[in-house]
């Protein structure tokens, strides 16, 4: 196989069997494929690509729909993907990615790949499986701004890429820096995360105002986790792990409840009017939720049957606090549901079949 090559759909479709939802697995070969990471598009905005990681061709790369043929296309042939680097553009036009020690971008029309960054002899990510080290990225809202944390040593560097000119600069450094996420109105405004016990962070993307904005209660072994942005807002929406969720305003400090179930990997559509939320320890599929009632009582949408890998998760406190934690958890286990632009559909992915595929559930309509 090789870039450009056109694959017969490979689409089914079932009711689930505890909501009737409609779902449809959108790919179906025995390997791993996953979307991006939960809070990271895997459509363009006018959703003529659903793009995901595919290993078919005994590596990662990265692949997509072609929406209106239902054809998969392969779009990259490149060594060391980093596989949840990997940030489509909003208009279509981009997959932005990192490859080794390489920043780049391919063309969904051409297949031509770029590069934009060479960082050099670096460690590039922190070992493991989890948090910095899956090496996400971010892409503003308007593409003009890609950021890239970058590991040197001890330290990471957070570089930002301007797409339009090549400029690349360092304009922070910090001991870890995972999870990026520019705010979805404000492109010199973005969120990160710190290391387990100071977490929730932001800044301008010149590197001021960096500033940690949630203190966690240590007593308690409070564990904050998986942040995202509410739209139209300056609230922080995270995880407190496994006791719901909580928004935090990252100006005026002011928090507020968002829900009390065991919401895993939270993510919120484009009007900021819903939320959907994985669940682990117990499973019980993808759940909806309103983010804006204090209450957010949980609706199951659909079940995912992913095996969910990651026995540390089965805590109610942060378990890095108790001493050093041997940590298995690989990502393509874990759903992490996003909505498709249009808010009518989830993306999820599961291993249920024995290998993790991608699928989309509808949204009900009443």
């Amino acid at each position: 196989m090789a870039r450009g090559d056109l694959l017969p759909s490979e689409s089914r479709s079932f009711a689930d069997k505890t909501t009737g939802a409609h779902v449809r697995q959108v790919t179906n070969r025995p390997s791993i494929h996953h979307h991006p990471f939960y809070y990271i598009p895997c459509f363009d905005d006018n959703m003529e690509f659903l793009f995901f990681v595919s290993h078919r061709t005994g590596r990662p790369e990265i692949f997509a729909e072609i929406r209106s043929r239902g054809e998969l296309l392969q779009m990259s042939e490149v060594e060391n993907l980093g596989e949840w680097s990997v940030h489509p553009s909003h208009d279509g036009m981009y997959v932005y990615f990192v490859a080794g020690t390489r920043a780049c971008r391919l063309s969904t029309q051409s297949l031509e790949l770029e590069v934009l960054a060479d960082f050099g002899d670096v460690s590039m990510r922190e070992k493991g499986m989890v948090g910095a080290a899956m090496g996400t990225t971010t892409l503003s809202r308007d593409d003009r701004f890609w950021a890239v944390p970058v590991k040197v040593g001890d330290r990471s560097l957070f570089h930002l890429i301007e797409t339009g000119t090549g400029k690349v600069e360092v304009f922070l450094e910090s001991e870890t820096i995972g999870h990026p996420q520019f705010h979805p109105e404000d492109t010199t405004l973005m969120r990160y995360a710190g290391p387990y016990h100071s977490r929730i962070w932001v800044t301008r993307t010149d590197g001021s105002e960096n500033r940690l904005v949630y203190q966690r209660d240590v007593e308690k072994k409070e564990w904050i986790v998986h942040e995202t942005w509410l739209p139209g807002t300056m609230e922080i929406l995270t995880t407190r792990w496994p006791h719901g969720m909580f928004a935090i305003d990252v100006e005026s400090g002011a928090m507020r409840p968002v829900c009390s179930f065991n919401a895993w990997h939270p993510m919120i559509n484009r009007e900021g009017n819903l939320m959907v939320a994985d669940t682990n320890f117990p499973d019980r599929g993808l759940q909806l939720f309103d983010p804006l009632d204090g209450r957010g009582e949980p609706k199951q949408l659909c079940e995912t049957l992913a095996t969910n890998e990651g026995a540390h998760w089965n805590t109610d406190h942060c378990p890095y606090d108790d001493g050093p934690v041997q940590v298995y958890a690989p990502q393509h286990t874990h759903p992490h549901p996003n909505f498709s632009p249009d808010g009518k559909r989830v993306v999820f992915a599961s291993d249920r079949t024995g290998y993790a595929q991608v699928y989309e559930v509808e949204l009900p309509t009443a």
